[in-house]
């Protein structure tokens, strides 16, 4: 079956000429972009209810955009001036460019990892006197604290923020060749909107191993997965499922 339309569970990409709009020009298909998921701040007083004082920290453990703003979120609704010690250990190079949002970047002690958590530990592991916070969402990769225990520092976790279900109901009777996932909280968001959801000649795209799994523990068929050394990226995953099935 020909692809024509394409339905990805992630907002719109904001820069211009990205990897989807080169697809849209080169494989003549539609691309619509929709939130399965989206993020709701946790309120000062909850995380007070956590037993989590800024001003007990030295340091700040980012792992995304989110957790960045939503550190700075609680600060200013704590009224917590955040001192220029502050030390910052962002898990990637776009995470930290982004907290030049609220920081003066060369005034302050920041480190920076490559791209995964496993790749920002030993960072981490240098600066062992430090009180690590970790402003994280209600969902976790498991992965995260167990190696921050491993390396023996001292952190604790702050609920800042969490994952909300999308509502979709407006989607119901709308149809797609093709539905891209990033995270199983994607694959729970069309389980819970769509309980009835049938497949049939519906393919399912999905990146990374525990989107595989949800999916997969979930009933779905997976036609098209990334990464792999062929595709490392999504897009270059449905460009060749494209070309192979619209000849």
């Amino acid at each position: 079956m020909k692809v024509k339309t394409i339905l990805v569970s992630q907002p719109e990409p904001k820069v211009e000429n990205s990897p989807y709009s080169r697809l849209i020009e080169k494989e003549k298909v539609k691309v619509d972009f929709r939130p399965f998921i989206h993020v709701e701040g946790v309120e000062a007083k909850n995380v007070r209810q956590q037993k989590i004082d800024l001003n007990n920290f030295t340091a700040i453990i980012l792992t995304s955009r989110n957790s960045v703003d939503h550190f700075f979120r609680i600060a200013d609704e704590m009224r917590f001036k955040v001192p220029d010690s502050m030390k910052y250990f962002c898990q990637s190079e776009a995470v930290a460019y982004y907290l030049q949002k609220y920081v003066v970047y060369r005034k302050r002690k920041i480190y920076v990892g490559k791209r995964t958590f496993n790749e920002l530990t030993p960072l981490i592991k240098k600066y062992k006197d430090e009180k690590f916070l970790l402003p994280s969402s209600d969902s976790l990769k498991p992965s995260v604290p167990e190696l921050l225990d491993e390396i023996g520092v001292n952190w604790t976790r702050g609920i800042f923020y969490k994952t909300v279900i999308s509502d979709l109901s407006d989607l119901r009777n709308v149809y797609y060749d093709i539905l891209v996932f990033f995270s199983p909280s994607g694959i729970e968001s069309l389980m819970k909107n769509f309980p009835d959801f049938e497949q049939n000649d519906t393919r399912i795209a999905v990146f990374g191993n525990s989107t595989v799994k949800a999916a997969t523990n979930a009933g779905l068929r997976i036609d098209i997965q990334a990464p792999t050394p062929e595709t490392p990226s999504m897009t270059m995953a449905l460009q060749k499922y494209i070309t192979s099935v619209n000849k």
